[in-house]
């Protein structure tokens, strides 16, 4: 597993954003077909399948796939979302020597947050109280020989 430091993280933000802005578009666009196909499998029946839910159904099995593919990308560089809706990631690191991840949302500039693996992004933090505002010791911050 890659372990990432707050520059390798941010170094892969061109990358990543247009990954993730295509992801949480493609979200977006598939909340609404799984909206559109609900109203229209009410007016469904058995012997009379609407069309317009068979439709909704299908595009929103394609949108799916490509948001798959999205989170398949990231996968690759080692970077999970986890927040489809406002494009939340994580970056896998290590804080004096604990697991943990680099947080980032759609819209910031840089990789400046963290949060204890398995916490909710809205318990991340800056950077600079990972390590209590003093200098990052030496493997404190990203992978093990940072």
């Amino acid at each position: 597993m890659t372990l990432y430091t707050p520059e390798q993280a941010t170094a892969t933000l061109p990358l990543v954003r247009r990954i993730v802005e295509d992801l949480v578009a493609t979200y977006a666009q598939w909340q609404r077909g799984v909206d559109e196909f609900e109203v229209a499998a009410l007016r469904s029946q058995a012997d009379h399948p609407d069309p317009l839910a068979e439709s909704a159904q299908a595009r929103t099995q394609e949108l799916a796939s490509e948001i798959d593919g999205y989170v398949r990308e990231l996968a690759e560089l080692g970077v999970e979302c986890t927040g489809f809706a406002d494009g939340s990631v994580v970056f896998p690191t290590e804080i004096e020597g604990e697991r943990a991840v680099l947080s980032w949302r759609l819209g910031e500039s840089a990789v400046e947050h963290w949060h204890e693996r398995g916490r909710s992004a809205f318990e991340r933090r800056p950077i600079a109280v990972a390590v209590g505002d003093r200098p990052t010791p030496p493997g404190g911050l990203g992978h093990p020989d940072a």
